[in-house]
């Protein structure tokens, strides 16, 4: 009897042991999947957000007063915007450089450069030309063409005054303001051979191309609707620092809507800012 006793409590206790073995055997595991689980999320986490690790090192690389005039914002949907602007990109020539080219003082374009399908604008009752060597790459003409047509509505009719330069023509000009002016004031109104926006073709001047085009009404209907049509003021007041250039109330370049309204939500509406920022985005 105390035989069987003895192995009756040896038994239970053993089943007990046993029971407890397994539940904390079973509770390890379960506190590994979790962890496991942590880890996965945590990496699925970093692999979601690769673009926000990029964005952040662009924004870094940016001037602070670049910074400063992007506002702050959803980073999904800043990133959501800049897809659709570089989606955009398929509107334009593929064998031809980007419409988002950055050319400045300190990037450059070749002196053969010459962008493809120009197109070269004649009389025609939509806007008036007081050049007969003026062209415009294929996109920009069909803009300008919407933008003529809208201002006529209006009774506005638009004088176009300048469009592609080749790299020669441009160092003539340059050399000429030079000889007028001096080299310090050339250098703010006039752009060396090989970086004017006007060689890309996707850029162009209004007529009078002077400080009086900003009160003129064709100034002033091309301030309030240009951006409808993707035409971008280039230079504008206040920013010479930043561009290089004064105040060019008269010079537009074409860049698309979805890149004009980009421009405005996140960079105060300064082309220079936008375009610096997607050269990096596409560097990096």
């Amino acid at each position: 009897m105390k035989n069987k006793l003895f192995f009756t409590l040896f038994l239970t206790s053993f089943l007990i042991f046993n029971a407890c073995a397994k539940q904390q055997k079973q509770s390890e595991k379960q506190n590994q999947q979790k962890e496991k689980n942590v880890n996965q999320s945590s990496e699925k986490k970093v692999e979601l957000n690769p673009e926000i690790e990029k964005l952040n090192r662009v924004l870094i690389q940016l001037s602070d007063e670049c910074k400063n005039a992007i506002p702050n914002g959803n980073p999904q949907e800043f990133l959501q915007d800049l897809h659709a602007v570089l989606q955009s990109e398929k509107d334009f020539s593929s064998d031809d450089l980007s419409p988002f080219y950055l050319i400045d003082k300190k990037h450059t374009v070749s002196s053969d450069y010459i962008p493809k399908n120009l197109i070269p604008l004649k009389k025609n009752e939509l806007f008036d030309i007081n050049k007969n060597n003026l062209s415009l790459r294929s996109e920009a003409y069909e803009a300008l063409k919407k933008l003529a047509e809208a201002a006529l509505k209006d009774g506005i009719k638009l004088t176009v005054s300048s469009t592609y330069r080749s790299y020669e023509y441009q160092k003539n000009l340059f050399d000429y303001w030079v000889s007028v002016d001096g080299l310090e004031e050339a250098e703010r109104e006039s752009a060396r051979p090989g970086t004017s926006q006007h060689q890309l073709g996707l850029a162009l001047d209004f007529a009078p191309v002077d400080d009086a085009f900003d009160e003129t009404p064709e100034g002033k209907w091309v301030y309030e609707n240009a951006s409808k049509y993707g035409w971008s003021l280039s230079f504008p007041q206040g920013y010479e620092h930043v561009t290089g250039y004064r105040w060019e109330c008269w010079h537009f370049r074409y860049i698309g809507k979805t890149a004009v309204d980009f421009q405005k939500k996140w960079f105060s509406n300064i082309q220079q800012f936008m375009i610096e920022f997607i050269d990096l985005w596409k560097s990096e």
